[in-house]
């Protein structure tokens, strides 16, 4: 099998497990809805200042559904032990983490597809730049959270608490493209200029944190 065939065949098993139960997408939407709500009825933008916090909100909301996805990412290979089945295929351990990326971020997608009208219609508000650049914005600042994410998860996946561990190792590795998200999110809010500039940064680190992951993922994948 190649590796592209095995990162795709990856995907679609994650994505047809979940299409059965949903498990993920239900604790996604209720946790990052959860918390727009909560904003909502106490934080109202109305300056620019406002508005700038306000994009911090929309990527907390993500934060908290991401982390709550991502901590079953490797679940259901554990429970049925078919994790070590995936290690005895012939194929690349990177070819798995990429397929799990893959999948995590379309389940994050779709979650953000429903959150950010609701963002838009709770918070009053609208995107000045154009939505293509605000679209890329979106992508790249959901794979970075995912990658770093699917990384750490299959680090603590046979750990009993593996829920505190997560995002004590996720987010301080994430920092930095969380705040470089959360500033392309306001200068598209704004229709500030520097967007272009924070969009370069992302790439940056998604290329970074791509690449560190694929080279470290069989080491991991050793220790689990």
């Amino acid at each position: 099998m190649s590796y592209w065939m095995a990162t795709r065949s990856i995907a679609v098993k994650d994505l047809r497990s979940e299409a059965r139960t949903r498990e993920m997408t239900n604790a996604m939407l209720f946790f990052a809805l959860l918390v727009l709500v909560l904003f909502s009825f106490s934080f109202q933008p109305a300056t620019d200042e406002e508005r700038r916090l306000a994009s911090g909100i929309l990527w907390i909301a993500f934060l908290f559904a991401g982390v709550s996805m991502l901590d079953r990412s490797f679940w259901r290979e554990r429970m049925n032990e078919c994790l070590e089945a995936l290690r005895l295929t012939p194929t690349s351990a990177s070819a798995l983490l990429l397929g799990k990326c893959l999948a995590n971020a379309l389940f994050l997608l779709l979650a953000e597809a429903i959150l950010v009208p609701l963002f838009l219609v709770f918070f009053d508000l609208s995107f000045r730049g154009a939505v293509s650049a605000w679209l890329l914005v979106l992508a790249l600042g959901t794979w970075a959270l995912v990658v770093n994410g699917t990384f750490f998860a299959a680090m603590t996946t046979n750990l009993r608490s593996r829920e505190l561990l997560l995002p004590l190792l996720l987010l301080p590795v994430s920092v930095p493209a969380l705040i470089a998200v959360v500033e392309a999110t306001a200068a598209s809010l704004l229709g500030e200029g520097a967007l272009r500039v924070w969009i370069q940064v992302l790439i940056a680190f998604d290329v970074i944190y791509t690449t560190l992951a694929l080279l470290l993922f069989e080491t991991v994948l050793e220790g689990t």
